[in-house]
């Protein structure tokens, strides 16, 4: 494989990459994480305040537009696994699925002013966001499937995912930073939010063909294809113990994010009065976790990657609760702070459960001897998906119940249920999580007695 140093294990499985290689395999999700933070800090809030949907009917919209998730994203995965082409498995659906994911981002972001009914424009919505779904899965997919089959060494797998969410980082910083500054430079938020879709999307695209052009795939035996249909393909995927406790750990950190990353906008702007504030908070979020992603790929050779992924739980629950308890009183410059302290723990939490993931991966391929990767991160992205639905649907229904009123001076009872939005809600799934992952049963060692296991089969 181009790129690809081979250490000398005998079996293949030691293989340490270049740094071209990893470079190239981590732009990707820079793209990726624009789109993933994009919507996550932004969606509801365009959906609110500048389509003008009510709260409660913009999550519902939102549910409903993920329900062909549960559809797209399995198969997309299924595909994958069993594409022959030139380019291998996944690198082609980088290729073809570019130019889709530009359009349907600008398409999202684009306010549709010709329709009057709240009913019609949730319709829409629902619509737009199908297909702007099914794009990203297109490449989002096949290009995290890539993980597993470019190295199977345990500690190379983290190295590998630091970079790439050295990259994730920056997408994030991108998707949460510019949005602001580029819809305040339009005349009307429409427009903003239309020109804001249209540039992201073009960055989401050019990174997809970044990674299309720098990695090369390495070739499988036709008898480490999958051979089972769709069902029983997906069937063997809930089979898998590990796998299972970190799609759950995994699917309840994503939605305690997307409560604190959907509602951070609100907070800003109804508690401190000052929206713009809303750009800096995420900065020192974004900034802080960049800093702290090689931190932990290094803590976790030490203390194991399990354990880091609890230490960012745990930091994250302790913000949520002093944001809560603290944020509206000691006000915007204390909230700062913790936005420091939290992305010390986002930082620990980027990297941890993308390298266990593939361990996961690696359990079954080696119990079953087929190699079934776009299985696995197609249900991985599909419960990603549904933990982002979930805390936008929710949140929707608390702002509903609180009378939220957009662009409106707020009620109290508003103003509480924001606070709930970013304080005890998320605070208890993260519990959720940290509680998930004490089952978790890989480590390096029972790692290796694996490997060395699939060796010996060999």
């Amino acid at each position: 494989m181009e790129g690809m140093i081979k250490m000398s294990d005998g079996q293949g499985h030691g293989e340490r990459l270049s740094l071209k290689a990893k470079l190239g395999f981590g732009v990707c999700d820079l793209g990726g994480n624009i789109f993933f933070t994009a919507m996550g800090f932004w969606t509801l809030n365009f959906l609110t305040d500048t389509v003008g949907l009510s709260a409660a009917l913009a999550g519902l919209a939102v549910m409903v537009g993920r329900v062909w998730d549960g559809i797209s994203d399995p198969l997309m995965g299924y595909i994958s696994d069993r594409t022959r082409s030139p380019w291998g498995r996944r690198r082609p659906y980088l290729l073809f699925g570019a130019l889709p994911l530009f359009i349907t981002m600008w398409l999202f972001f684009t306010n549709p002013a010709f329709i009057s009914s709240q009913g019609a424009k949730a319709v829409w919505v629902s619509l737009t966001l199908c297909l702007l779904n099914t794009a990203y899965t297109i490449v989002n997919i096949p290009y995290s499937s890539l993980t597993p089959e470019l190295t199977r060494d345990y500690h190379e797998r983290s190295s590998l995912n630091g970079f790439r969410f050295s990259f994730a980082v920056i997408g994030t910083i991108l998707g949460a930073g510019a949005v602001l500054p580029i819809v305040s430079a339009f005349p009307t938020k429409s427009l903003g939010f239309s020109a804001m879709g249209a540039i992201l999307g073009a960055l989401m695209g050019i990174t997809a063909l970044i990674t299309f052009l720098s990695v090369r795939e390495p070739g499988h035996a036709d008898r480490e294809r999958p051979q089972a249909g769709f069902f029983a393909s997906y069937l063997s995927v809930f089979k898998n113990k590990p796998y299972l406790i970190l799609l759950c750990g995994w699917t309840l950190n994503i939605t305690a994010i997307n409560f604190v990353q959907g509602i951070l906008v609100y907070y800003f702007k109804y508690l401190y009065r000052d929206e713009g504030a809303t750009t800096l908070a995420m900065l020192i979020l974004l900034v802080v976790a960049m800093a702290f992603i090689p931190l932990s790929v290094l803590l976790s050779k030490r203390i194991g990657k399990k354990r880091v992924y609890q230490l960012s739980f745990i930091i994250i629950i302790a913000t949520c609760l002093l944001i809560y308890f603290l944020g509206h009183i000691l006000g915007k410059v204390f909230f700062l702070g913790l936005m420091g302290f939290a992305g010390i723990g986002l930082g620990f939490g980027y990297a941890s459960p993308w390298s266990m993931l593939p361990d996961t991966v690696e359990f079954d391929a080696i119990k079953s001897g087929q190699r079934r990767e776009g299985a696995f991160y197609g249900m991985w992205t599909f419960f990603s998906k549904i933990g982002t639905s979930l805390a936008i649907l929710i949140s929707g229904g608390v702002l509903s119940l609180g009378r939220y009123a957009a662009e409106a001076a707020q009620l109290p009872s508003a103003l509480h249920a924001i606070r709930l939005l970013i304080g005890p809600i998320p605070a208890i799934v993260y519990l959720g999580a940290l509680i998930a992952i004490q089952f978790y049963p890989l480590d390096e060692k029972t790692y290796a007695a694996l490997i060395k296991q699939g060796g010996a089969g060999a």
